[in-house]
């Protein structure tokens, strides 16, 4: 009988477990601008993640997806803009004033 109880409940932790999993939190992601270079410029993500972009060059930057799909618009030193992903996919992205400046974004379900 206490072996049946004790097996019933690890079923039932294991359950909750794996829903747990399911409903993740979602994560938000720092990408740094600095010496002109998107610091990772490459970054992997899960669909509902944030990414944040900080200025710390002393000139003005964005990150702006190569067909306008998004835009942090423009991010003097020190300020941050901020992009919710939903879409999984790779998205390519550059700074408008500078666009040698690239990254890539990838986003998983």
């Amino acid at each position: 009988m206490i072996g049946s109880a004790l097996l019933g409940a690890a079923m039932i932790t294991a359950l909750f477990t794996l829903g747990a999993s399911a409903n993740e939190p979602n994560v938000s992601h720092q990408v740094v601008i600095e010496k002109f270079k998107f610091i990772p410029a490459t970054l992997t993500v899960k669909a509902g993640d944030t990414v944040e972009w900080i200025n710390r060059d002393i000139v003005p930057h964005t990150a702006t997806e190569d067909k306008r799909a998004w835009d942090t618009k423009n991010l003097n030193k020190g300020q941050a803009g901020v992009i919710t992903f939903s879409s999984p996919g790779e998205q390519s992205y550059i700074c408008r004033f500078h666009p040698n400046m690239k990254g890539i974004i990838t986003v998983t379900e």
